[in-house]
C-alpha cells in the first residue's frame, strides 16, 4: 500500500469510528465519497461538521441523517428542513425524472428504466449516474451501496436474486443514516396524496402517502455550496505511519 492509499486509508478509519451507525460505518475506496463530499461548518465552531457539499449533485447535505431523531409524517418534515438553522432554503431530496425529462411510473421494474422501482442511476445502468433522485444517485453513487437485485441478472420485471451485501453498507462520512425509508420533497404526481420515497435498506425508490398515518425519516439538503469550509483534520501521529 503506497502512502497515499495508507493515508486515505487511515481517514476514513477516524470517520468511521466517529460517524459509525448501527447500520453502516465509512467504507475507503467504496463510492466516490472520499473526492465529492466535503466537510461545511454551519455553526461557526469549525471544531464541528454539521452538513457535506455535494460536487456532483451541488448541494448541501446535513452531515446527521436523522437529525430529529424520529420518523415523521411527509408535511412536518418538509415544514422541519425549512426552518434549519434559520435560513431558508433547506428542503428534503428531489425526486427528479431518471431519463432527465419524464417520469416513467411503472410499478417496481428492477433494471433501473423507471422512476418506481430499484438500480435508479446506480452503474451499469442504461441511466447510470443519473442526477435526477438526489438520494438514489447517494446511495449507488456517492456511497457505493447497491439494491436488492442485481440490474446485471435482472431483467425490466424479474428480479433474478438478492445481491450479497446489498443495503446500506457504506455510511460515508454521515452519521445516523437510517436502514429505512426516507420522504423525498417531490409529490408523486399519479396521486393527490402520494410523495416519493427512497429505501436506504434496500435501495428502492416507491412512494408513501402523505397523510398523518404515514411516517418516514428526513434527511435535509441545501442548494448549493454552504457553510464554511473544513480542511480535513488528521491525528498528529498520522504522519509517522508514512514514514
Amino acid at each position: 500500500m503506497n502512502k497515499s492509499h495508507l493515508l486515505i486509508a487511515a481517514y476514513a478509519c477516524l470517520l468511521a469510528v466517529a460517524n459509525s451507525t448501527p447500520h453502516a460505518a465509512a467504507v475507503s475506496g467504496q463510492g466516490t465519497w472520499e473526492t465529492t463530499l466535503q466537510p461545511r461548518d454551519l455553526d461557526g465552531n469549525k471544531s464541528t461538521i454539521e452538513a457535506y457539499y455535494d460536487t456532483d449533485l451541488n448541494i448541501t447535505w446535513l452531515a446527521d441523517a436523522n437529525y430529529t431523531g424520529t420518523a415523521m409524517d411527509w408535511t412536518t418534515a418538509n415544514s422541519w428542513a425549512e426552518g434549519l438553522y434559520g435560513n431558508s432554503g433547506w428542503r428534503l431530496p428531489y425526486t427528479n425524472p431518471v431519463n432527465g425529462t419524464t417520469y416513467n411510473y411503472y410499478g417496481s421494474p428492477y433494471n433501473g428504466t423507471s422512476d418506481r422501482g430499484f438500480n435508479i442511476s446506480a452503474p451499469g445502468t442504461m441511466y447510470a449516474g443519473s442526477t435526477g433522485s438526489e438520494m438514489a444517485h447517494l446511495f449507488h453513487n456517492t456511497l457505493g451501496d447497491i439494491g436488492y437485485c442485481g440490474p446485471s441478472n435482472s431483467t425490466e420485471f424479474t428480479c433474478n436474486g438478492w445481491q450479497p451485501g446489498y443495503g446500506l453498507t457504506n455510511s460515508g462520512p454521515f452519521s445516523n443514516i437510517q436502514s429505512y425509508f426516507y420522504w423525498s420533497a417531490t409529490m408523486f404526481a399519479p396521486s393527490t396524496d402520494g410523495a416519493w420515497l427512497f429505501g436506504f435498506h434496500d435501495g428502492e425508490q416507491t412512494t408513501g402517502g402523505t397523510g398523518i398515518d404515514f411516517t418516514f425519516y428526513a434527511w435535509a439538503v441545501h442548494d448549493g455550496d454552504v457553510g464554511t469550509a473544513i480542511a480535513p483534520r488528521f491525528m498528529p501521529w498520522l504522519p509517522l505511519l508514512l514514514e
